[in-house]
Formats: C-alpha cells, structure tokens, sequence
C-alpha cells in the first residue's frame, strides 16, 4: 500500500459495476467514482499541486467529498478536513497553520472561506454535489496514484482540543489505511454485500476511517446523510435496506425517541457501531431492544486514526465498556509518572502501535508532550479489568474535584440517564468558595416529560454517594454539540 487512494481504485478496477456510493436517488457505482477521482486528480496537478501540498475540503457529505479526498491523495496532496460550519476568523487560522493552497467549498459556505482567503491567499474553488463548479482547463485522467512511503502524510486532521488554539493531528498513509481496514476486518466485519449508514460527518475522522475508508476496503456501499435528522436517517434505512448503522451516542438516543421509530422498516440492520464519547448504558439497553440490533461500542481519538479500542462480535460484549484494544493497537493505563497503574485503579489511556500519528503538525513541543516516551497520553481516565476490558472514567481535565474527594462527570450522568424523562444530561464542575467545586448538571428533557428537577436531583441522589450528586441542577431544550452530535461538556455552562 504507497498511497490511500489506491484503496478506491483498486476497489474500482475489481468492483466497478458495483454500487459504491448513494445520495438520495444518486447512485454511483465504485468505477464512476474512480473515473471522476481520476479526472479530478489530473485538474489538481495541472493546477500546480505537488506531492506534500495541502488542500482543505469544507464539504457536507455529498459525492464530491469522497471523489475530492481520493484525488488530492491520488495526486500526492495532504488532505486537509475542515467541519463546514466554521466562521472565517476560523478558516483563517486553519488555513494559514496549514498553508493550505486550496479549499475545496460547498456553495452555501463559500463566503466565509473567501474572507479567510483574503490573508492567506488559498485558492478557494467552490463546489457542487459532483465536484467543482467550475472544474478549471481540460487536463489529462491521472493514469495512477503518485507513488508515496507508508510514512508520508495524507490528513492533517484538527483536534478541537479542550484549551488552545487547535492542533493538527499528522495522520500518515498507512495510519488511516491499517485502521479502515482493521475496522472492516477486524470489529465491524463489513462485506461487499453491505449497506453502511454514512450519516457521521465525513471530516471527523470517525466517519472517515470507519464509514468513507472502510466501506471502499470492503466493497461496500455507503449511503450519504449530508446532515443528521432521525426522520431522514430512519428513512433511509428503510430506504437502502441499510445494515450497518454507525454514530454517536445522541444519534441513537434521537432515533430511539423519534416517533417513526415505530412505524418505519429496520429489519435490515445487522450491527450497529457508537464512538465519539460514552455511550449510556440505559440509551444502549433501550435502543437495542426496540430495534433488536446489537451496538458495538468503541473508543478512539483523531490521533489513533481514531480507532483503539472495542467490544467485538466475536467476544464478549460489556456494556458500559469501550471493549479490548483492536490489533495492532497497544494500551495501557499509567499514573502522572508514566508507571503502570496498580489492577483496578484508575489510570490515563496511553496508547502506541500502528495507527498513531507522527505527531502534531508544526508543534514539535506539543508532540513531545503528548508523546513523551513512545506511548500517547490520551487525557481520558479509565479501569481495566482482568478480562482486558477497558472502562472509561472521565477526561483528566473534566474531573471534578469537590471537597478533595474525586467526582467523575460520566458516573453522575450514567444515573441521570436512568431516569426516564431525561434524554440528555452533561455534569460539569462549578466553581465554590467552600467546597473548590461543586457538581453541577444540565440536562435535556423528553417531550411531554412531567419531572421537576427536584424529582431528578432526589432520584440521583438516592443511587450516589452524598457527595457526587449534582447540587445545582438546570434545563435546557437541547445540550451544546460538536459536529458529530458529540455533547460538548466544555461548553455547558450554569445559568447566570
């Protein structure tokens, strides 16, 4: 394997009258898709891109992402995945640290690419659901993919990081391509005959390695949602007879709660896969007996690529896990010194192996921090039991330290999920004069729910210890999000 992109052509070659790719009433099959990679990698190259050159893709999911990133690496370009909603003092800092010469741009977000552009002078080229608008001069098909070492780049891929401006991961050839394939092989066992939901956005490296690269190693079709709704997602499903449905945890929860859930035909789902963040284990246990589909859950970070670790088919499934770790991954847990943490005690992820980055793009001091001796410090605390079933506890940062006693945020939502009424909960810690913290919960009710949150603090604080309940309780219609659906705890904040 010397370049990413070959995993598409060769799937093209092979495979070419099969369906590769599905929009709606767009079918392509995977030769159209390595055409159209091909053609567009012969533009970019007349256009002056060389191997090693940044290009940003600021596009939903549509055709023209896939086509787009298969030919900027088929050029010998590094891909450089940008999330669509970002304002332009944004883009301009993720163009510059980049030095992004081109930006591939859906048409309803080129405004704010072009005012970032103004500083940085990237080419922004705006695009359709196929590609380019305007797709330059005739160029010759690219004849086969700029030969490149296992060790080269191909995504920088931006962390949204929890303080600081944000780092770009360097994710290598053979990274994302062992990772996709390990997923394919290895946890999801996806085949030629599948269906695979690409509802997760394709420029979060979740949907990119286990959904787009995945799909293509396997032969699989791989049917679009340019943005998630559950009602669309739910007809899709029935639509594609879709089989194999990946998300994070608010996507289940929005599909377990949608009305037409009831009514709509899922019998074609087989496996279902959740990452992101932690799946509740009551949204889990209800999901799965509603739609008598098993979820595998797993853990990851844009920095492994992102895959590391997952409750696979053919183990046993824990839930409340984030499974074992995947081959050719390693884990450990460590204490502040980088020693092994005694058995049963919480420690920090550290992970090294096949899928680790090179380290962050033009941060030399950042990636040695991260990766001090070898071994990446993942931020998350975890247990891990005699079985090699790894436990998430929390994020180091989100810890809350309350009166000296350690309060982990995820056991204090993992109760509020319990209760009946509630479908979405972030615990955060809140500055006090006496205690240094105190625990404060925002939370997201069903519709037509009658609990107060007097009703919800007493039912937490009945199943916690005296002081892990939340003592400052609020609601709101609807939690902060990432681009993937992922609750954004930083950003929840008590009312004034």
């Amino acid at each position: 394997m010397t370049n990413l992109a070959n995993a598409l052509l060769d799937r093209a070659a092979k495979s070419g009258d099969r369906p590769g790719l599905i929009l709606d009433q767009l079918t392509l099959t995977f030769g159209q898709l390595g055409g159209l990679t091909r053609m567009a990698a012969g533009r970019l190259q007349a256009a002056g891109i060389e191997p090693g050159d940044r290009v940003a893709l600021i596009l939903p999911n549509i055709p023209a992402y896939p086509v787009l990133f298969n030919a900027v690496l088929a050029a010998g370009g590094v891909v450089v995945p940008l999330n669509p909603l970002l304002k332009h003092f944004e883009l301009e800092y993720y163009f510059a640290d980049s030095g992004a010469k081109i930006a591939f741009v859906w048409k309803d977000f080129a405004p704010e690419a072009e005012l970032a552009a103004e500083t940085t002078g990237t080419n922004v080229v705006v695009c359709g659901p196929l590609g380019p608008d305007d797709p330059g001069p005739e160029a010759p098909a690219l004849a086969e993919a700029v030969a490149r070492d296992d060790d080269d780049l191909a995504v920088i891929l931006y962390t949204s990081g929890t303080t600081g401006k944000p780092k770009g991961a360097m994710l290598t050839h053979r990274n994302l391509y062992e990772n996709a394939r390990m997923s394919a092989n290895d946890i999801i066992h996806i085949s030629d005959s599948d269906v695979v939901m690409g509802c997760l956005p394709l420029f979060h490296v979740f949907g990119l390695t286990c959904g787009l690269n995945a799909a293509v190693i396997a032969g699989a079709a791989l049917t679009l949602v340019p943005r998630f709704d559950p009602a669309k997602a739910l007809e899709v499903i029935e639509r594609d007879k879709v089989t194999i449905f990946e998300g994070v945890p608010t996507m289940y929860a929005a599909l377990l709660q949608h009305p037409a859930g009831e009514t709509t035909d899922t019998s074609s789902l087989r496996t279902c896969v959740s990452g992101g963040s932690a799946m509740p284990v009551e949204i889990m246990r209800a999901f799965e007996e509603k739609f008598g589909c098993a979820i595998l859950e797993g853990y990851g970070l844009s920095e492994t690529s992102p895959v590391a670790a997952f409750n696979m088919l053919h183990l046993e499934r824990k839930p409340g896990t984030i499974g074992v770790c995947v081959p050719g991954c390693e884990m450990r847990l460590v204490d502040l010194d980088g020693k092994d943490t005694p058995p049963g005690e919480v420690g920090e992820i550290a992970i090294r192996g096949t899928y680790l980055m090179k380290g962050y793009w033009n941060k030399p001091e950042a990636t040695k921090e991260a990766i001090p001796d070898g071994w990446f410090r993942t931020g998350d605390l975890a247990t891990l039991d005699d079985e090699g079933y790894y436990t998430i506890v929390d994020r180091k940062k989100d810890m809350i330290i309350r009166g000296g006693l350690n309060v982990y945020p995820r056991e204090v939502e993992e109760v509020l999920y319990e209760h009946p009424d509630v479908v979405e909960a972030a615990v955060v810690g809140i500055p006090d004069p006496m205690m240094g913290e105190e625990i404060g919960a925002a939370i997201a009710l069903r519709p037509g729910a009658t609990a107060t949150l007097d009703e919800i603090q007493t039912f937490v604080k009945e199943r916690l210890a005296a002081y892990k309940y939340p003592r400052h309780l609020w609601r709101l219609d609807e939690l902060p999000k990432g681009p993937t659906g992922k609750i954004l705890r930083r950003e929840v904040k008590p009312p004034a």
